[in-house]
């Protein structure tokens, strides 16, 4: 696995980072210990220091009483008298029939401070195996120092108690970062585990096999929205495959057809000498046939192209009014033809800034579509309006009209309502799809609203220019 798996990093972190800590933490232990420990021996020095002054004011000749000396015993452990305990006169002189132990130095700094009626502590080395803590005390009378007293404590026990923390930390803390990098570890392998379905999961999904989704832990947290999104994803993708794949299967379908026809009547032609005029015949039909797959193959393109974004666009100032007249003017013989009434409506001033040859595309798809699935004495109307800063071009019929699940629909390449097949049977269902991608284009939008045998109203949505 080594470092590369994301377990083990996140173990070595977790492990890094609470060994820092613990280091941080058991330093700061340590500093506390030292320094309460020395706190609680000055502070048992100065207790005693005081009590033993007291005892010299009240009888300055005399020894101190056996009480104090067990006091002495039980804090210390051992007898002042015999270790570290001395009464000295005011310049410092120690008194031969005084008890104590005649092995404190008295320094010019404590000699000083006494001098002063300060106290003063210092830390000595060489009276014995581990350095002294002694306290010099100043024995007050009216104002003036009549006794020095110092008592001193080994650091025997402090040393022993801050080396035995030390090694206390130094067993515990490797063993605490073993346990806590195992649990550490156990916890990163339980936690990744939905990681590692999701990767098994991911291996088992192909282009045929997009059904299939991720397990979701339902808990909420990021790995449980991480499968959702991926979920979410692969059901994209999913309908993106069954569009293409759909896509792809009408487009060959739409291909096939008028390349069977077309093969036929060749085949056809050449079993038997013909006549020029039945030569000719072969010939026209074949070009039909021929300028329905160029046909088709150009809104393939367009099509492509305006999905993929890279549609070329020639935009320019486009008079949508001119537009439509000139729309109206090149169909009206088409739709007098189908004996369908093709008029002009209101038509409001409206320029916008879009590619000339794209939005006739748009308008002669419209209008086609509207006068195919009229039937005869029925009527399209075109309109154009403002409405703020949008242009609205409006295409309206009396034909067919579309079921409410249908109006959606018509929009996606090769889609063709029941009802327009049992109508006619010319056209691949590109039209409508074409039209939406070239509003896109511009910015703008296309939609419809229509009710079954009342007809249809297309409405192209288009920024205007201010």
């Amino acid at each position: 696995m080594g470092m590369r798996s994301i377990r083990a990093r996140l173990t070595l972190w977790y492990t890094g980072l609470l060994t820092v800590t613990l280091l941080l933490l058991g330093g700061a232990a340590y500093l506390l210990l030292a320094y309460s420990l020395a706190h609680d021996v000055d502070a048992a020095l100065h207790g005693i220091a005081s009590t033993l002054a007291e005892e010299a004011h009240r009888n300055p000749t005399s020894p101190f009483p056996a009480e104090i000396d067990e006091t002495f015993r039980r804090f210390f452990g051992f007898s002042p008298r015999d270790r570290y305990f001395q009464k000295l006169d005011p310049f410092g002189q120690r008194d031969p029939h005084q008890p104590g132990s005649g092995k404190l130095p008295l320094g010019p700094r404590a000699l000083k401070n006494a001098s002063q009626g300060l106290s003063t502590f210092e830390t000595l080395e060489g009276l014995g195996p581990y350095p002294v803590r002694v306290l010099t005390a100043p024995v007050m009378e009216g104002g003036r120092v009549v006794n020095l007293i110092q008592v001193g404590m080994s650091l025997q026990n402090v040393f022993t108690a801050r080396n035995r923390f030390l090694l206390v930390m130094a067993v515990l803390l490797p063993l605490g970062l073993l346990l806590a990098g195992g649990g550490g570890w156990l916890l990163a392998r339980r936690a990744l585990k939905p990681v590692q379905r999701m990767t098994e999961t991911a291996h088992r999904i192909t282009a045929e096999h997009l059904a299939e989704r991720v397990p979701e832990t339902e808990a909420g947290d990021e790995l449980d929205r991480l499968a959702k999104t991926f979920n979410e994803m692969l059901g994209r993708l999913d309908v993106a495959f069954n569009q293409i794949r759909q896509f792809s299967a009408d487009a060959s379908h739409e291909l096939q057809t008028p390349l069977t026809i077309l093969k036929g009547e060749l085949e056809v032609a050449l079993r038997a000498p013909r006549s020029a005029e039945e030569y000719q015949e072969v010939l026209r039909s074949g070009l039909e046939e021929i300028d329905r797959i160029a046909h088709l193959v150009e809104g393939l393109l367009l099509l492509a192209r305006a999905q993929a974004g890279v549609l070329r666009m020639d935009h320019q100032p486009v008079d949508l009014a001119e537009l439509l007249e000139e729309v109206h003017g090149r169909l009206k013989v088409l739709a007098d033809n189908h004996s369908i009434h093709l008029q002009l409506g209101l038509l409001e001033p409206v320029t916008v800034h879009g590619d000339h040859e794209r939005l006739r595309r748009l308008l002669l798809n419209l209008v086609e579509n509207g006068i195919k699935y009229t039937r005869a004495g029925g009527s399209v109307t075109l309109s154009l309006e403002r409405q703020g800063s949008w242009a609205l071009l409006r295409v309206a019929d009396t034909g067919i009209g579309l079921a409410e699940p249908e109006q959606e629909q018509i929009f996606q390449p090769f889609y063709r309502s029941p009802e327009a097949l049992t109508l006619s049977q010319s056209g691949v269902g590109l039209g409508l799809s074409i039209a939406r991608s070239i509003a896109l284009a511009h910015g703008g939008s296309i939609e419809v609203s229509s009710t079954p045998g009342h007809g249809s109203v297309f409405t192209v949505r288009l920024p205007g220019n201010a």
